[in-house]
């Protein structure tokens, strides 16, 4: 099983991620994409990365805004599976703007 990182790790990691927050319990970012078929081609992106790495983001999407929470929810908190993930959602962003 993961291990669930520190607080102050998770800190440290958030400063080289994009738009992310958090702690501990779970890490979250929203990105306004510039339409909804944007958004949906973000989502669809990220659900094939997630299927790849076998660990899945919670996504709520509202028209062109996306929102991501990872947390490694076996280990009860974040891990480093959640970190890996949310740069793979940054690239899949930035790719899309």
């Amino acid at each position: 099983m993961a291990e669930v990182l520190t607080a102050e790790a998770v800190q440290d990691e958030l400063g080289g991620l994009t738009g992310w927050s958090g702690d501990h319990a779970g890490i979250t970012r929203t990105v306004e994409l510039a339409s909804f078929p944007d958004a949906i081609a973000v989502v669809d992106r990220v659900a094939a990365t997630a299927e790849e790495l076998d660990h899945h983001p919670d996504i709520d999407i509202r028209w062109r805004a996306v929102t991501f929470r990872c947390v490694t929810h076996s280990a009860g908190g974040v891990t480093g599976l959640d970190l890996a993930l949310a740069r793979r959602i940054d690239q899949i962003v930035e790719g899309v703007r």
